[in-house]
């Protein structure tokens, strides 16, 4: 069992019963206390669980930084790469934005266009685009979660279903190559990989803070990404390790 998947494991186990013990959960993974202990160690320190002895317990919800903060965090590289993402954008698209403080930031720009229909799970961003003239917004359905201001569950994956986009914009808490694109909550991400699935043109917009960090749960591949916008601080490793590996970057000023 890969690391991550057995994160998610244990997630979801918490969930479901509150709090669970060490042994417990080895008996629940068919893993060794060690290996518990490592993996609840990481999760703490994530702020996806509290660690109490000889087990652990769920934050409820508390594992997602309220909108409002992300919104605060990095405007200038934010702006910048949204700028970037808005040229992407033509009339008569049908364009998907996820939750992110990014896409609520390239939302914000979508004001010159004679139509548009944009689909998104963002609560804020659904709100910034309802009184845009000659956009029609498709609100994703399904569980409100509390600090972003968000929707998850089956009934947005059944409405993505149905739904054939030309691009999809998302944002992560971290990239590599190895495990992709990554967020915190595993319940947003089965989202945020039917957006990209069903897209024509997958676009992430990635500040460099994204790079090299790995969190919870994957949702895209580096082969599932057409394109990331970034900005000019991205580490130029980074950069060169990636665009090796074949993924095409616009890094913006």
């Amino acid at each position: 069992m890969l690391v991550l998947e057995r994160h998610i494991k244990i997630i979801n186990l918490l969930n479901k019963n509150l709090r669970m013990t060490t042994n417990e959960l080895c008996e629940q993974l068919n893993v060794s206390a060690t290996t518990i202990r490592t993996d609840l160690n990481f999760l703490e320190k994530e702020n996806l669980i509290r660690k109490f002895h000889g087990g652990a317990a769920i934050i409820e919800q508390h594992y997602t930084m309220d909108i409002h903060k992300r919104d605060k965090q990095n405007p200038i590289e934010k702006e910048a790469i949204a700028n970037e993402a808005l040229k992407l954008v033509q009339n008569n698209q049908c364009i998907i934005l996820d939750a992110s403080s990014t896409s609520l930031a390239l939302a914000r720009k979508l004001v010159n266009f004679d139509r548009l229909t944009v689909i998104t799970n963002g609560i804020y961003t659904m709100m910034a685009l309802k009184d845009i003239p000659n956009i029609t917004v498709i609100f994703i359905g399904g569980i409100v979660t509390k600090n972003s201001a968000c929707t998850e569950g089956l009934l947005g994956s059944d409405l993505l279903d149905k739904i054939n986009a030309d691009i999809s914009f998302v944002s992560s808490h971290g990239f590599t190559l190895d495990e992709g694109l990554t967020d915190f909550n595993i319940y947003e991400v089965e989202l945020k990989k039917q957006m990209l699935k069903r897209s024509k043109k997958s676009v992430a917009l990635l500040d460099y803070t994204k790079f090299e960090n790995i969190s919870t749960a994957s949702f895209g591949s580096p082969s599932d990404i057409d394109l990331i916008i970034t900005d000019k601080n991205a580490d130029d490793t980074s950069i060169m390790k990636y665009r090796k590996a074949g993924i095409q970057i616009k890094i913006v000023e």
